[in-house]
């Protein structure tokens, strides 16, 4: 793809030059009271063809050495190596065409002695290929920068991408850690329950495999994780937890991080729901605001203590948003009056 790029790019400014140096033939051709146009088109053209042929020459045996350009000395210096090659066939070669086309037109080319010719000649595309190397130089330069570039970002998405993973790894087993310990539970006082409670599972994790290796997922696959995780918690605590649900439909299509609602319910669970005999209610709110959309985990129990850390969880999930959202998204815990908290996520939801 570089190859091809740069070739393209190169060719087009080979000959828009030298279509310039034609136009500027033309114009002195005429200035001098010519009135054959074929011949400057000619001339230019026939040197075209050379300096093309000898070109593509160098570029064939140089294009492999174009690691230099790191070095551009060393770069610059191999090309100097084939200006050689320009003094001894260019002039055979354009000159050749230009006798070989005034001969089929019944003409005959003139033109100084052959050993100023070749002299001057090769003074003159000495400068040229000169130029020319040195644009050769920036576009192939600029193409590498590209390239670099494109490596980096590639790289910096492949160093995400491991960190997303991992975070979401260390997440996975703290779900299914729970999720177990609260069907041994009950296998101890119901074991019909903690069937059930087992089929809940399997259907979570089942789930789970669904999104396979996905960084982010609809919010109708997550709810279904999150139902499922909610139906395990509430065999565990029968009469001690009551859930609703308020998710408008417009918000289901919207993107959220693959188990990013679970953290939080686990969070109500493990901090309000074990720590209370009281029945705790909490409602689950999911709704989209213009490009936003905003979820909702509300408790009327719990309590926030001021100035403690975050759990696992929490802080994985802040991690996980932080690196597929930057600052478009966030994650806040805040107290409800007269009593309970609220989880707030917020993530980016475009049409």
């Amino acid at each position: 793809m570089r190859l091809q790029r740069s070739t393209i790019v190169t060719g087009v400014a080979w000959l828009l030059f030298w279509s310039l140096l034609v136009s500027v033939a033309i114009e002195d051709y005429l200035r001098d009271g010519g009135t054959k146009l074929w011949q400057p088109v000619l001339w230019e053209s026939s040197s075209m063809v050379a300096a093309t042929f000898l070109l593509a020459i160098q570029r064939r045996f140089t294009r492999r050495y174009d690691y230099l350009l790191a070095t551009p000395w060393r770069w610059f210096g191999l090309q100097a190596l084939f200006l050689p090659m320009y003094w001894v066939a260019f002039v055979p070669i354009a000159f050749g065409i230009r006798h070989a086309v005034y001969a089929l037109a019944g003409a005959s080319y003139e033109h100084e002695g052959w050993v100023e010719t070749v002299v001057y000649e090769s003074l003159k595309l000495s400068s040229f290929i000169g130029l020319f190397t040195v644009m050769v130089f920036g576009i192939l330069s600029y193409q590498q920068l590209l390239e670099e570039k494109l490596r980096a970002e590639q790289a910096s998405a492949l160093l995400r991408q491991a960190h997303l993973q991992r975070l979401r790894q260390q997440m996975q087993p703290h779900f299914l850690f729970n999720a177990l310990n609260t069907i041994s539970s009950l296998m101890h006082t119901d074991v019909a329950r903690a069937d059930a409670t087992l089929i809940e599972l399997a259907d979570v994790l089942r789930a789970t495999l669904d999104v396979g290796e996905l960084q982010v997922a609809p919010l109708s696959t997550e709810l279904r994780l999150v139902r499922g995780y909610a139906r395990v918690m509430e065999e565990r605590f029968a009469e001690r937890v009551s859930i609703a649900w308020r998710i408008d439909d417009a918000a289901l299509e919207c993107q959220v991080p693959v188990m990013s609602i679970q953290p939080l319910l686990e969070n109500i669970f493990k901090h309000t729901v074990e720590q209370r005999r009281e029945t705790v209610r909490i409602v689950i709110s999911a709704s989209r605001h213009d490009k936003l959309l905003v979820v909702t985990l509300d408790d009327d129990i719990g309590t926030l203590a001021p100035g403690a850390p975050p759990g696992v969880g929490l802080s994985n999930l802040r991690e996980r948003m932080a690196a597929l959202y930057g600052d478009s998204a966030s994650m806040q815990l805040s107290p409800l009056a007269p009593a309970g908290v609220r989880a707030t996520m917020t993530v980016p939801c475009a049409s």
